[in-house]
C-alpha cells in the first residue's frame, strides 16, 4: 500500500468512508473544490502537493504500484489536504471576523484589505528570504520555475503563508499557549495514574564479558575472563578494561549498563547476580549461555513507586498540552459555527455542506451551495 489506507495526516483522525455518490477528483486545475466563508479553494491549490507527495513516494520506493492503488492514494492525500486547507482557511477567515465584524461593510473591507497587505509584505520582508536561500537563487521568475519542480510555487507559497500567518493569529488569540496548571491539578492526576508509575526493582553496574563464540573452546574463555577481572582489579579502571577488552554490546560505553529493570535481562544469572550482590564490589565469575561475565553495581532503586516530586513537571507539561488541546477542539466547534463550509466531501468536515460540481458525472446536489463550477 502506497500510504496508509483511511489516515489523515492534517487531523489525524481517519478518515470516513465515502458514499457512493461522492464525485471524483476533478482533472481542471481551476475548478472550485471547497469554499469556506467567502474564501474559495481551487483543486489546483491542493494538487501540486498531492502529486508532489505520490512522486516523492514512488521514487524513494524505486518501484511502479498498479493504477488502482495510485488512484486510491491520490483520492486519500487529497482529502487530507483539503482538510488541512479548510481549516486554515477557517482560521483565517474567523481571525477577519473577529478583527473586522462589527464595523460597516465598507470600513470590514478596508480593514480586511490592511491586514492582508501586512501579511503579504511580512511573507516578503521574512518568508521570501528563506525560499531564496533555501532554492539559491534571488531571481524570482527562477525561484517560481524551481518551486513549481516540487510540486508548489511562489504564489502558492504566498497564499499558504497568508492563510496560515493570519491563521495563527486567530489561534493564539483564541487559545492561551500557556495555560495555568495547579499543584492540586499535578497531585490529582498523580493519584489518578498512581498505576503507571510503579516499577519495579531497578540497577545499574558495569560489566565484562568474552563470549564463547570468540574462542576457540571454555578454557580459553575462561582464562580470558580472568585476566581481564585481574586487570581491572588492580588497576581500579573497570571501565577502562571493559572499552579496550570486554566483549559485549556495551563495551563501547565502558561496560556501562544504564539503569535496568529486575527481570529484563535474557540471562537469568547475570539479572540474579546483579540483584543480590554488594554494592561496588567486583562479583565473582558469572557463567551464562554466551560466556563468561565479571559485574561491579553501581546503584539498585527497590521496587515502588515514583514519588511526584521526580514527576511534578512531566505532568504539569501533559495537562498543559490536554488544555490547549481541548482549547484548541471549542475553537474548531467555534469557528464551524461562524464560518460556513461547503465541500465536494463534505464528510470529512464536521458541519460542512455538499459544494456541487457542475460538470461531474456524479455530483452531490445542493440548491443552497455555490457550484464548483463557478469561477471566483
Amino acid at each position: 500500500m502506497l500510504i496508509p489506507a483511511g489516515t489523515s495526516p492534517a487531523n489525524a483522525q481517519p478518515l470516513p468512508e465515502l458514499p457512493d455518490q461522492a464525485p471524483p477528483l476533478p482533472e481542471d486545475p481551476a475548478t472550485v473544490i471547497a469554499v469556506v466563508g467567502q474564501s474559495p479553494i481551487l483543486w489546483g491549490d491542493v494538487q501540486p502537493k498531492v502529486d508532489g507527495r505520490i512522486n516523492e513516494v514512488l521514487a524513494s520506493m524505486g518501484r511502479e504500484f498498479p493504477k488502482s492503488e495510485l488512484a486510491k492514494a491520490r483520492l486519500q492525500l487529497a482529502r487530507s489536504a483539503m482538510i488541512q486547507a479548510i481549516q486554515t482557511k477557517m482560521m483565517k477567515e474567523s481571525f477577519l471576523i473577529e478583527q473586522v465584524g462589527t464595523e460597516a461593510a465598507d470600513k470590514r473591507k478596508e480593514m480586511g484589505d490592511m491586514m492582508l497587505s501586512r501579511a503579504r509584505q511580512m511573507f516578503f520582508d521574512n518568508e521570501l528570504k528563506e525560499l531564496q536561500k533555501k532554492y539559491e537563487t534571488t531571481d524570482l521568475a527562477e525561484l517560481d520555475q524551481k518551486m513549481r519542480e516540487t510540486g508548489s510555487s511562489l504564489r502558492a507559497r504566498q497564499r499558504d503563508f497568508i492563510d496560515m500567518m493570519l491563521g495563527h493569529m486567530y489561534m493564539r488569540s483564541m487559545v492561551d499557549q500557556d495555560p495555568k496548571v495547579t499543584i492540586a491539578e499535578i497531585n490529582a492526576r498523580y493519584h489518578k495514574d498512581v498505576d503507571a508509575y510503579r516499577h519495579g526493582a531497578k540497577a545499574r553496574w558495569e560489566q565484562l564479558s568474552i563470549l564463547f563464540e570468540n574462542h576457540p573452546d571454555r578454557m580459553e574463555a575462561k582464562e580470558s575472563i580472568v585476566a581481564l577481572g585481574r586487570e581491572a582489579y588492580f588497576g581500579g579502571n573497570l571501565q577502562a578494561v571493559a572499552k579496550a577488552k570486554s566483549e559485549e554490546p556495551f563495551a563501547v560505553d565502558g561496560g556501562l549498563h544504564d539503569w535496568t529493570t529486575k527481570g529484563a535481562l535474557a540471562s537469568e544469572p547475570l539479572d540474579t547476580q546483579i540483584f543480590s550482590i554488594p554494592l561496588n564490589k567486583m562479583s565473582e565469575i558469572i557463567e551464562d549461555q554466551w560466556g563468561f561475565h565479571i559485574v561491579r553495581v553501581l546503584e539498585r532503586k527497590p521496587a515502588g513507586v515514583q514519588p511526584l516530586a521526580e514527576l511534578q513537571e512531566e505532568i504539569r507539561a501533559q495537562i498543559k498540552k490536554e488544555k490547549i488541546a481541548k482549547a484548541q477542539e471549542a475553537m474548531l466547534v467555534q469557528m464551524r459555527k461562524r464560518v460556513p463550509v461547503w465541500s465536494i466531501y463534505p464528510d470529512d468536515v464536521p458541519g460542512s455542506k455538499p459544494l456541487r460540481i457542475a460538470n461531474a458525472a456524479r455530483g452531490s446536489q445542493s440548491d443552497n451551495s455555490p457550484s464548483s463550477g463557478q469561477r471566483y
